[in-house]
């Protein structure tokens, strides 16, 4: 706290220090001085502030070299006192201006900054900024006076200097702080003196004169190394657009000025100085400073810390706010950094953005008669003919860039969007512009190489039966979108960017209009197709509001009628023939037409309307790519209308529900996850809990499409898939819906095997893998004692010897195939749980009505034993894998399964038999199968028919494989001879072979329990004696140990002759490993 209130009291205290001051200019009397200040109250310093500063400023003033040190608390001594006091006399703003000014010029030349150090230059800053702060009132304009001029722009350049070749970030900020108080901007937290019209209009014709250097030094600032720190940038940047704001301010240039150089023509060098602001000198001024505003919005709006992009937004709004008259060619630049920062990474940068953009877009009038809409649609016209070649030769920060500018043009025109829109030379360059950029890079050989395997069946089937409600839709049945691949451009955010702009295209403009228009260009040519589908599913979506930014409301929503109508119109052509049935593959759909009535690719030309028909020379990876990726598009368009239109998208499902359940089921990888992605679009919108809800609840119309297209299956030939993708996605409760279509897939096997076999057992793989799935046979009935265990026991009865032999004499009869004489429906009774239902013995003639799914299942197979002997290997497969299925949905009723093992086992045997290599493999598996559901039914003709020819094949092969090198792994005979190796286990325990049968299949095996063997054959071949171990223990062990006996057997007694087997006393050999293993874990 102060002691010295009083003027006279500290009057008394200061004056000895004062003279001391004036009499000795040291650096310990100023401190002194400044040390009893103080001890002054403000009051009082006021009272003796012009004494005070006295010997101050005679120590500045006095000739004599002066050090640095000394001159630097001189100046902070009076930094001290005025920002104490206010200054209240003219002459002594004058005086002090002046001589702090001097203590940074050089003394040899005035004009140049000398070399002091850097802490008297900040003092002498601070200085001037006090000072200015200090001075009282309307004092200040004196400043600003003409005769003012030199020393204004003396110090001005001295700033400059600082500011721009200081290497004291600190310092240079003091400067440009400096300048923004010698612009009345200043930015501190301090209250400052308010200023009428008439005193800014003043300052404004005194920084007339200096614009063109500060502005220069200023974008020099700006465009200089970033190294310099954001702060530097930003004060540079705010003290330009404020003194370009002061001096080209509207209502400044607007005002009538007087010629001032006739008021300064008694000297000739000051009228030379003062600038008057006429109408031409602004016009000229303005097309300048343009040059320099468009070198500084590059640099600040690529600057890296947001802060400077962030003044630079504030620059924007500043010069548009007070500068839009007179800064004519500087507006669409001015929208231009505007509008390319409203899509910033910062998101305050883009919020402050965004706010600026919405009061820019309220003005109604810009420059004269031009208005706001006509400056916007020239910058975005001009921007869109630029566009394609940016896209071309940028890169992709560039492209963000340029794309971010078109973007925040169409925000900000906001409903006035429309009146670009319909000029139809605006029109046409945006949509080209669209059409390039989103050209598609559709040279990736994996798209057409991606296929569906049949195995994926057996899984899609499990899986979507092992879902249920919405886990079944979010947790599988949705696959990940896949990426779209660019010509022109590979980052995602340049494509995300992309349909934000289509998207305000669709919320601002009018629907109907852009809908036409970029539907000319997709019936247009091929090359736009792809293009103009993405725009119009991204403009559907823009129209409905759904995930687009906008900064201003649209003047009236569009209606629901509006959108359906438009969605409706869509879907018919993007499901049309021409544009839906396209060839994605050699393999299927070229195939497929050539082989039907239609003619032959070679007769079709290339139309530009359609990608339906290509020539055979034409059809190429990058055309079927081009295909999927059409195909794909629309898909997605169709799910994109679903969230459009939500439930209501339910009236459209008769015409698009069906076409997208056909992709679902395609071949090509892509389009079958896009459909499926799609369908789930449907499904969420219609507000179903799960697919097989979906599928159920619109079968009607789905089996009438069906029905209508078997019955020309020529023309819609893939209408199986949609059978296939009904049962994969379904449950049995469908099985009723649809039985009129399965016996219309069977009548269309029946006319079409020549043609559609193939495409129809895919059918109807899916349906028996359905039935499998949905009717899962019973858990498999316990095996009754073995003969041999009851030998065992001790206290067998007649009553069980009795019953022993009549089910031997029975079982043998069924071995013989002698099922006439049996009764079946007795021997099946003893099977408990049946799903046949139960006949009275009342009326035995009575036929049982068989289950839907078994009567199914004997069609079916009736159908694979007439196939089975096509002459088509690829069928032959199909025909088997279908034929497995069968049994086992027949598993459960022996009564009808074993009659039709009995009719399809003449043309199977030739199958194992007498077949490619592939067929073998495959029924080889079925064979197994077969044995697994009718037990010892097969016995006898397993025996007879095929037990023979395996053997004989396996001892052929079993020299090759032992000499064969690791390459033969890789060979269809060695995969045969694996599975027929693991299929003799199951066969031995399933049909429970007799000794002869056994014996045969241990001989064979005994080669490949050699080490020369394949590891895996070796592995295989003791899974066989494995089995024969459980079937008959006794005969395998002696049979082993013929081979090699590890022990000696020793008799219990000497009157017992010894044990001689023909194994004992053998050498180790290429056997002997694994007989000893299985030996000893038999043990």
């Amino acid at each position: 706290m102060a002691i010295f209130d009083s003027p006279k009291e500290a009057f008394g205290v200061l004056r000895p220090i004062c003279v001391q001051l004036t009499k000795e200019q040291t650096i310990n009397n100023v401190q002194c001085l400044q040390s009893q200040l103080q001890k002054v109250g403000d009051a009082a310093l006021q009272d003796l502030q012009e004494y005070v500063l006295f010997p101050l400023r005679f120590s500045l003033r006095t000739p004599r070299l002066k050090q640095e040190r000394f001159v630097q608390s001189v100046v902070e001594c009076i930094h001290f006192i005025i920002s104490r006091t206010c200054v209240r006399n003219q002459q002594q703003l004058y005086d002090l201006f002046s001589e702090l000014s001097l203590c940074l010029s050089s003394p040899g030349n005035h004009g140049k900054l000398a070399v002091i150090s850097e802490e008297l230059k900040m003092a002498v800053v601070q200085g001037l900024i006090a000072l200015l702060h200090s001075a009282y009132g309307d004092i200040l304009l004196s400043l600003y006076q003409p005769d003012m001029l030199p020393i204004q722009g003396f110090v001005i350049s001295l700033l400059l200097d600082i500011a721009e070749h200081e290497k004291s970030r600190q310092l240079q900020i003091l400067a440009l702080k400096c300048l923004l108080v010698l612009i009345l901007q200043c930015d501190c937290p301090d209250v400052h003196h308010s200023f009428d019209d008439n005193g800014l209009l003043q300052v404004g014709d005194s920084f007339a004169s200096f614009l063109p250097g500060i502005t220069l030094g200023m974008t020099r600032i700006i465009s200089g190394d970033v190294k310099q720190g954001h702060l530097v940038t930003c004060y540079a940047i705010k003290v330009w657009y404020k003194l370009v704001g002061l001096v080209m301010a509207n209502d400044q240039v607007s005002k009538t000025h007087h010629d001032k150089k006739m008021l300064c023509a008694g000297e000739l060098k000051l009228a030379e100085l003062v600038i008057c602001r006429k109408p031409e000198w602004v016009k000229n001024t303005a097309s300048k400073l343009d040059v320099l505003l468009q070198n500084l919005n590059s640099c600040a709006a690529g600057n890296p810390h947001w802060k400077v992009r962030l003044e630079l937004v504030e620059l924007v709004y500043y010069l548009l706010s007070y500068c839009n008259k007179s800064l004519k060619p500087s507006i669409g630049h001015l929208l231009e950094v505007l509008v390319g920062l409203v899509c910033d990474e910062r998101p305050e940068v883009q919020t402050r953005c965004s706010q600026v953009l919405r009061s820019i877009s309220e003005l109604c009038v810009m420059c004269e008669s031009k208005d706001f809409t006509n400056v916007l649609s020239e910058n975005l016209h001009a921007l869109t003919t630029a566009l394609p070649r940016l896209m071309r030769t940028l890169d992709d920060q560039s492209k963000l860039k340029s794309l971010g500018l078109l973007l925040g043009y169409l925000k900000l025109l906001g409903p006035k969007v429309n009146v670009v829109l319909n000029s139809t030379v605006h029109l046409g360059r945006l949509s080209k512009a669209l059409m390039q950029i989103l050209e598609l890079d559709v040279t990736d050989v994996r798209i057409v190489e991606e296929r569906r395997l049949n195995s994926e069946v057996e899984e899609l089937q499990a899986a979507a039966h092992s879902l249920s409600g919405w886990d079944h839709l979010k947790t599988w049945c949705k696959p990940a979108a896949q990426r779209k691949y660019f010509k022109y451009f590979t980052e995602e955010c340049v494509f995300a960017l992309l349909q934000q702009i289509c998207r305000a295209l669709g919320y601002y403009g009018n629907l109907y209009l852009l809908v036409d228009h970029f539907m000319d260009l997709y019936q247009e040519s091929v090359v736009y197709r792809k293009q103009a589908a993405i725009v119009i599913n991204e403009l559907l979506l823009g129209a409905a509001g759904l995930d687009v930014d906008v900064l201003h409301e649209r003047e009236t929503p569009i209606c629901t009628d509006d959108l359906k109508a438009t969605v409706t119109s869509i879907i018919e052509e993007y499901t049309s023939t021409a544009n839906w049935h396209l060839v994605t593959s050699i393999e299927s759909e070229y195939e497929t037409c050539l082989n039907t009535n239609q003619p032959k690719f070679q007769g079709f030309t290339r139309r530009s309307h359609s990608g339906y028909l290509y020539s055979s020379q034409s059809l190429t990876v990058h055309t079927m790519n081009s295909n999927i990726w059409q195909i794909c598009i629309q898909l997605e368009g169709i799910g994109y209308f679903a969230r459009v239109l939500n439930k209501e998208i339910r009236l459209l499902l008769i015409t698009s529900l069906y076409p997208v359940i056909e992709k679902v089921g395609a071949e090509t990888l892509l389009v079958r996850q896009m459909a499926t992605r799609t369908l789930v679009d449907l499904c969420h919108a219609c507000g179903y809990d799960s697919l097989r809800e979906l599928i159920n609840q619109n079968s009607d119309y789905l089996v009438n499409t069906i029905s209508l297209n078997l019955r020309s299956l020529t023309q819609h030939p893939h209408t199986p898939r949609v059978i296939s993708v009904m049962f994969s996605y379904s449950d049995a409760s469908l099985l009723p819906l649809v039985d009129d279509v399965i016996q219309d897939v069977l009548l269309s096997l029946d006319h079409y095997y020549n043609e559609k076999a193939e495409l129809i057992f895919s059918v109807l793989f899916s349906l028996m893998s359905a039935l499998a799935h949905w009717f899962p046979p019973k858990d498999p009935i316990q095996k009754k004692e073995k003969p041999q265990d009851k030998v065992c026991r001790s206290d067998i009865t007649a009553e069980e010897i009795r019953c022993f032999f009549q089910e031997y004499q029975k079982q043998k009869h069924l071995a013989e195939g002698d099922i006439d004489d049996i009764d079946l429906d007795k021997t099946v009774g003893e099977i408990p749980d049946q799903l046949e239902p139960d006949i009275s013995s009342d009326h035995p003639d009575v036929k049982k009505v068989l289950p839907a799914h078994i009567q199914i299942a004997k069609d079916v197979l009736e159908r694979c034993i007439h196939l089975l002997s096509d002459k088509s290997i690829k069928l032959r497969l199909k025909v088997l894998d279908v034929l497995e299925l069968c049994v086992v949905v027949l598993q459960s009723n022996v009564n009808e399964l074993l009659p039709m093992i009995h009719r399809l086992w003449s043309p199977f045997v030739q199958r194992l038999t007498s077949d490619d290599p592939l067929v073998i493999l495959r029924a080889f598996e079925v064979l197994c199968k077969l044995a697994d559901a009718s037990g010892d039914f097969l016995r006898s003709r397993v025996s007879k028919d095929i037990l023979p020819k395996m053997t004989r094949s396996l001892v052929s092969q079993g020299p090759v494989s032992a000499k064969a090198g690791p390459i033969y792994k890789h060979t269809l005979s060695y995969k045969l001879q694996l599975a027929e190796l693991r299929g003799f286990a199951k066969l031995c325990e399933k049909l429970d072979l007799g000794e002869t049968d056994l014996d045969m299949v241990a001989s064979t095996c005994l080669p490949y329990l050699s080490s020369r063997q394949p590891l895996k054959l070796q592995n295989a071949a003791c899974s066989v004696f494995y089995h024969l171990n459980e079937v008959d223990p006794d005969a395998t062990w002696l049979f082993l140990n013929e081979v090699y006996c590890p022990d000696a057997y020793n008799p219990p007694h000497l009157c017992l002759p010894p044990i001689q087997l023909t194994g004992m006393g053998k050498q180790r050999n290429e056997f002997t490993d694994n007989v000893f293993q299985l030996l000893q874990e038999f043990e």
